[in-house]
Order: structure tokens, then C-alpha cells, then sequence
């Protein structure tokens, strides 16, 4: 087995411009207390009234790997990576009990009781006016969970792919989730140690696609 050597971690803007998508991995494993420390980043991340309907698997047994490769257009990664992030997200979270993240906001004093109050009815009536949009914002927050993940594993010496391409019916069926119909897979992300470098392809000038005020105005710097 390969000896994992511990790097000091980067600063944000430094895992932001070093991250690469990575499809090459090392089947290195993760320390486990290196996996809590990605989870526990990730987790940390914002979302809409802080009910945090994100549902991540952590697919890691090789068979299940199997599974969701065959989900996922057999993309290899799946395969070579010691572990994927599997980010579903729950449309119906803010019509679960949510009274342990109320106590838990009270305690760290980050919310009175009249901010619970008014929560407990904000996000019932937020909820019922999405309408059909519930599931477009339980992606959002699952999809900034994810970054919270890539970048933190980027400043931690790991490296990380946001994959498209997968049959959202058939990941569901792999993470155990096949009769939960509203369930929404946002985004897999395997994490690893990348087997091979890749190059930054370059972005375009900002005033290309960033505006200031309207979208007629580029932005020039």
C-alpha cells in the first residue's frame, strides 16, 4: 500500500485556481479521519432556512462502486476512486420535523426563539410557493454542498470530478433510494488521489461573459 503524505492544507483562493476535474485516480484509500474532515466541510455549507436537504451517500464498497459506474455510462472513475459522493437532494425536506436544527440554532445562539417562530412558519409558506421549482432549489443547495466538498478536498492534497452523465433512476436504485420518487440526484463527485495532472484549459476574458448591472455592459475590470 501506498504511503499518504500529508500536505499542508491551501488557503481558498489557492484550491481554487489549482482545481482541476480530475477522470485518472489512485486507488489510495482516504484516512478515515481525513473522509470526516471532507464530510464535516461539506456539510458546513449554506442552505435555504439552513434545513439542509441534501441526502449524500458515500459510495465506497467495490461493488457498490461497480453499481454506480454501470449507472453512470461506466465512466472508470467510479471505479478507481476510493470513495464518490453521491448528492441527492430532498424537495420535501421543509415539511420534516425540523425541530432538532431549531434546538441546535438556539443552543449555538445563532437564532432567538423569535427566529424559530417565525421559521416554523416562513418555511412552510416559502415551500407551498416554489411549487414546481422545490426540486430546482433542493438541487441548488446540494450543488453548493458539493463545492464546499470539491474545494476542501482540493486544499487537503485530493482531487475531485463534478460528473454529469448518469441515469438518475438507476443511482437512486444503487444508494437504496429507488422508492423515494421525489428525490433528486444533483451531482456525483468521486474523490481521490489523481493518478495523472491536468492542465488548466483557460477561461475566456471576463468581459466575455461577466456584466455589470445589465447583461449588455460588459464588465471590464
Amino acid at each position: 500500500m501506498s504511503t499518504i503524505t500529508k500536505t499542508q492544507p491551501l488557503d481558498v483562493p489557492k484550491a481554487i485556481v489549482q482545481r482541476r476535474s480530475i477522470k485518472a485516480f489512485k486507488t489510495d484509500p482516504i484516512a478515515p479521519e481525513l473522509l470526516k474532515q471532507l464530510v464535516e466541510l461539506t456539510v458546513a455549507a449554506p442552505s435555504s432556512f439552513n434545513m439542509q436537504g441534501w441526502r449524500i451517500v458515500l459510495v465506497q464498497d467495490e461493488a457498490q462502486k461497480a453499481a454506480l459506474s454501470a449507472a453512470s455510462w461506466n465512466q472508470k472513475q467510479i471505479i478507481e476512486a476510493p470513495v464518490t459522493f453521491v448528492f441527492a437532494a430532498d424537495p420535501n425536506a421543509g415539511e420534516d420535523d425540523l425541530t432538532a436544527i431549531y434546538e441546535k440554532a438556539l443552543q449555538t445562539g445563532a437564532w432567538n426563539e423569535g427566529t424559530v417562530n417565525y421559521f416554523k412558519t416562513a418555511i412552510p409558506q416559502f415551500q407551498a410557493g416554489l411549487g414546481d421549482k422545490r426540486r430546482e432549489y433542493a438541487i441548488k443547495d446540494a450543488i453548493i454542498a458539493a463545492t464546499h466538498l470539491v474545494l476542501a478536498a482540493e486544499s487537503l492534497g485530493l482531487s475531485t470530478c463534478f460528473m454529469n452523465g448518469w441515469i438518475e433512476e438507476k443511482v437512486k436504485e444503487v444508494i437504496g433510494a429507488a422508492d423515494e420518487s421525489d428525490l433528486a440526484i444533483a451531482v456525483l463527485v468521486p474523490v481521490g488521489y489523481a493518478a495523472e495532472p491536468r492542465l488548466d484549459p483557460g477561461r475566456l476574458p471576463l468581459s466575455y461573459n461577466v456584466f455589470v448591472d445589465k447583461i449588455d455592459t460588459p464588465y471590464q475590470g
